[in-house]
């Protein structure tokens, strides 16, 4: 719904502006957009803030594109979680861990590989 207006703030603020976009109100609604669904998804699933983190960047070397896709970054998203979820499952069983715990594990390993790999190159 807010696709077409996000694309418009990444020309930055005065070409969206200049463009009829109110800038600070789609900031807000995205913020509280945002901020609703990693809620609804936390309180079912638990926490697993890691996949936020490492999806958008996984995704962003996997596409062509110069920024970010939402659906792209969704997609990696869900399927690192499925592949964290299967691993939470079947890595110990008959005992589960929790998929937090797995999620921590792969993105915070990530994480730290492109920290490291983003300082090498400066």
């Amino acid at each position: 719904m807010f696709a077409d207006r996000l694309h418009l703030l990444e020309m930055g603020d005065d070409a969206a502006a200049a463009l009829g976009v109110r800038r600070n109100r789609v900031r807000v609604v995205m913020v509280v957009v945002g901020v609703g669904f990693t809620a609804v998804v936390t309180s079912i699933c638990g926490p697993i803030a890691f996949i936020a983190l490492a999806a958008p960047q996984i995704a962003r070397r996997l596409s062509a594109s110069p920024g970010v896709a939402i659906s792209t970054s969704a997609a990696v998203g869900a399927v690192l979680l499925l592949a964290s979820d299967i691993v939470a499952q079947r890595l110990f069983a008959p005992t589960q861990l929790p998929v937090g715990i797995v999620t921590v594990a792969v993105g915070g390993a990530y994480l730290i590989w492109l920290l490291i790999r983003e300082a090498r190159k400066s």
